[in-house]
């Protein structure tokens, strides 16, 4: 691997061992929890009221919400006409740093979309924004109806390489111990290796020169072939807009308001 994709690559791992309690930190004193809320940008679908779905999107690092606003990725759902409500939620590094972010998103976003009455849910995210959208499905059963992730950071390479090793995240996970009492790569991995009726739906999409190809080919084996899309391009924005666009068109959004 090129020194520029390693380092990229071990910042993504600092981000994600950030978010889930895998960086040390000091004992601080209490204080109220989530005093200021995530960021976020709403659209709304094509209904006169609350539509049945909601979509929420997660940036990947250093991205924020308004950055996928600009490319694209809300228009090419309100073009389609669907009755999906979307929104993109700031998963900023400070929410990282202080291992909120999979707390914050559900105590602000999915009970709170359940509560307003929305009966379907997916999130979505693009690179590290794949990785958490992951990792809350596999930690919140019943939560979701459906993930779709986007060129997902997916691991440490050595984890990847143990994985690629076993023949499947199921030979892997029957010998495989949590390296901390925290590690979501763990529980990410050990969930997505039980049966495909055990959880939703898991969509994959990804650049086939994408520096992080190697997760993704080993996620792709633990999914249906047609749940998965490689495509030409690199861990950038124009194959995460073909792909973002590509899934749009696949008819797993309703189409139809709610009476």
């Amino acid at each position: 691997m090129a020194p520029g994709r390693r380092a990229a690559t071990a910042a993504l791992a600092v981000l994600a061992a950030a978010a889930t309690g895998g960086v040390g930190g000091c004992a601080t004193a209490a204080r109220p929890e989530f005093p200021v809320p995530m960021d976020r940008l709403q659209f709304w679908g094509d209904c006169p009221s609350l539509a049945d779905t909601l979509l929420v999107l997660l940036p990947g690092a250093h991205m924020a919400p308004r950055e996928l606003q600009e490319q694209g990725f809300a228009a090419a759902l309100a073009q389609r006409g669907l009755a999906c409500d979307l929104v993109i939620v700031d998963s900023h590094l400070g929410h990282l740093v202080d291992r909120s972010v999979l707390r914050r998103l559900h105590a602000e976003v999915v009970q709170p979309a359940r509560e307003r009455g929305y009966r379907r849910l997916w999130l979505a995210g693009i690179s590290l924004g794949g990785f958490l959208s992951l990792g809350y499905a596999a930690r919140h059963p019943g939560a979701v109806d459906g993930v779709f992730t986007i060129a997902p950071y997916l691991g440490r390479r050595p984890l990847l390489q143990d994985i690629a090793a076993a023949g499947s995240a199921g030979a892997w996970a029957a010998a495989a111990r949590p390296r901390e009492a925290d590690d979501l790569e763990y529980d990410l991995w050990t969930w997505l290796a039980r049966p495909a009726a055990a959880r939703p739906p898991v969509w994959l999409g990804y650049g086939s020169e994408d520096r992080l190809a190697e997760g993704h080919r080993l996620l792709a084996r633990e999914l249906p072939p047609a749940q998965v899309s490689a495509v030409p391009g690199g861990h950038d924005w124009p194959p995460w807009r073909r792909l973002w666009s590509e899934w749009l068109d696949r008819g797993l959004l309703p189409a139809r308001c709610p009476a």
